[in-house]
Formats: C-alpha cells, sequence, structure tokens
C-alpha cells in the first residue's frame, strides 16, 4: 500500500475549523412540507419550488445550479455541478460535452442522480433516474441562444482531457474568435449537446429542527406517481 506523507507538525494549525461543531438549526418559515401540500405530479412540485427558488431576492445565486452524479460500468461514481437548462414532464435537461466524463460514463451506464441543494432555503431536491440524448434540433436551438462566447467555448474545450497548459485553452480560444468574430453564426459541435434525464424518483427534502427533516418522495411505478415519506 502506498504511504501518504506525514504532515508536518507547523502544518497542524490549532484555528482550523473543526466540522464535527458545524450544525446548522433549520426553522423553515413555512413549518415543514406534508403531503396534503404536494402537487399531483412532481414536475409541477418542482415548479413550485423553482419559482420561489428563483424568484426575486431568493437567496440563491444560481437556482438551477445542480449536482449530477455518474458511474461508469465497472460502478465507479463521479459527480460536478451542471446548470440546468430546461425541464418539462419527460424531465430534466442540460448540456455538455460528449467527450467528457459524465457523458462517456451515460453512454455505458445510463443511470443517474440529480441534487438542486438549496440550503439556504434549508431544501434539497432529489433525483434519480436515466439519461438520453436530446435531439438534434433541441441541441442546434439551444446552442444558438447561447452568448456568443459560451459557443466558442464549446469549440474550444476537449471537456475532460488532459489539457497542457492554461495558454494551450486561451490560445485556441483566440483562435476561435478571430475565426468567428461578434455577429457571425456559429456551427454547433458534433461533439456537443443535450441529455434529458427521465426521472423514476423525485424527492422534496425540507428541512426541519433537530434534524427530523421533512423527506417525501414520488416514485414511478409503471404510468402512475406514488408518494412515500421518508424516515430522516
Amino acid at each position: 500500500m502506498r504511504s501518504r506523507p506525514a504532515v508536518r507538525q507547523d502544518d497542524a494549525v490549532n484555528d482550523t475549523p473543526d466540522p464535527a461543531t458545524m450544525r446548522e438549526q433549520y426553522s423553515p418559515q413555512d413549518g415543514g412540507l406534508y403531503e396534503s401540500d404536494l402537487a399531483p405530479h412532481p414536475m409541477q412540485q418542482f415548479t413550485r419550488w423553482f419559482k420561489q427558488a428563483a424568484a426575486p431576492g431568493s437567496p440563491l445565486a444560481e437556482p438551477n445550479a445542480m449536482v449530477v452524479s455518474t458511474a461508469d460500468a465497472e460502478g465507479r461514481p463521479s459527480s460536478r455541478t451542471v446548470l440546468l437548462k430546461s425541464y418539462d414532464d419527460d424531465g430534466f435537461v442540460f448540456y455538455t460535452n460528449y467527450g467528457s466524463r459524465k457523458a462517456r460514463e451515460l453512454a455505458v451506464n445510463g443511470h443517474v442522480a440529480l441534487l438542486f441543494p438549496w440550503h439556504p432555503m434549508s431544501r434539497q431536491v432529489l433525483v434519480t433516474g436515466t439519461a438520453v440524448r436530446t435531439s438534434r434540433s433541441e441541441t442546434e436551438a439551444y446552442f444558438h441562444s447561447r452568448p456568443h462566447g459560451s459557443q466558442l467555448g464549446a469549440w474550444a474545450s476537449a471537456q475532460s482531457s488532459v489539457l497542457a497548459s492554461r495558454a494551450a485553452l486561451d490560445t485556441g480560444y483566440a483562435e476561435l474568435t478571430r475565426r468567428y468574430p461578434p455577429g457571425t453564426t456559429v456551427p454547433v459541435p458534433e461533439h456537443w449537446g443535450g441529455f434529458r434525464v427521465h426521472p423514476e424518483s423525485i424527492e422534496f427534502w425540507q428541512g426541519r429542527q433537530n434534524r427530523l427533516h421533512d423527506r417525501l418522495r414520488y416514485a414511478l411505478t409503471g404510468p402512475a406517481w406514488r408518494v412515500e415519506r421518508l424516515s430522516p
């Protein structure tokens, strides 16, 4: 077994925060989450919470930020933060380079988990499901709605690949800027597109006092959704 390098004595700082002492006492203004509060369909319930998360004055900087967790063919997991770009009754959509780690893993293992960490609101939304690629027309429509610089970025970055240097990335981007100056049409890369996560379960988590949180989960059974309360 490979030994770990020893920690020098002067690296042990006495005022290092102790995570064991860090705790937040939740006190949601609405008093909790009950079955009678839920919409009939989980995506309707997500819309309710998402509207509140994105409302003016919300404490969330990026309410559409979500943690996407995938696994490779051997079941080894990986996670990263991605921005939700659309959602409907069929699921949640995000875009990426199809050569990225997450896309490669989804190609061999379509199971995926999403987490919306809305901690300032004492809420989380947890999704499990399977991911499929969006249509090319849907991908193209979204790509052309992106800022010009983001369109160029999709070409400049071979996402998740080893990069020689920051300078190499910047040089490639500068070359693309000369080739496609503002006002010109940037073609959609063949290696770039979307995934739609079709949910199989969606859990709505509401923080409560004394760690007795509310956890209500919609679970798909055949064509219908059932709601079940989970112990915190």
